[in-house]
């Protein structure tokens, strides 16, 4: 069962929102972004609708320190959540990555000029997500 956003008044502030419809996928960032380190927490959602709903409940205080979007999402697709997201100066200064399954690169350009700091292709073995994890955190850090 994917974990679902709960915002309430404790929420943390280092924390990662993530668009992932694949519950596959869920447990496998959930696994390697906790083995690499712990202090942060990973928040799912399972369409790109209920990443715009999410974060606007959230206070500018309690903002995630990063967004991960899936480019094949239900409702919204990943260009389409960056796009509503540029238009929000609210958003800006958050990093968001985009990873797929698609190395099209028609795909990565419309997400880079939408705001996407990245555009990562899902790996198909540990070692790799595992070094795709480290550099999304990494850019909670800057």
């Amino acid at each position: 069962m994917p974990q679902k956003v709960v915002i309430d008044q404790d929420t943390p502030p280092k924390f990662i929102l993530l668009g992932e419809d694949d519950t596959d996928d869920q447990e496998m960032l959930k696994e390697v972004f906790i083995s690499i380190d712990k202090s942060f927490i990973l928040f799912f959602v399972n369409n790109g609708g209920e990443i715009l709903s999410a974060l606007e409940k959230l206070r500018d205080d309690q903002m995630p320190c990063l967004i991960v979007l899936d480019y094949n999402m239900p409702g919204l697709n990943g260009a389409d959540i960056l796009r509503e997201l540029k238009t929000n100066e609210r958003y800006k200064h958050i990093p968001r990555v985009v990873w797929s399954t698609s190395p099209s690169e028609k795909f990565k350009q419309i997400c880079i000029e939408l705001g996407a700091l990245d555009y990562v292709i899902k790996p198909n073995n540990v070692q790799d997500l595992e070094k795709i994890a480290r550099y999304m955190l990494s850019l909670c850090l800057v």
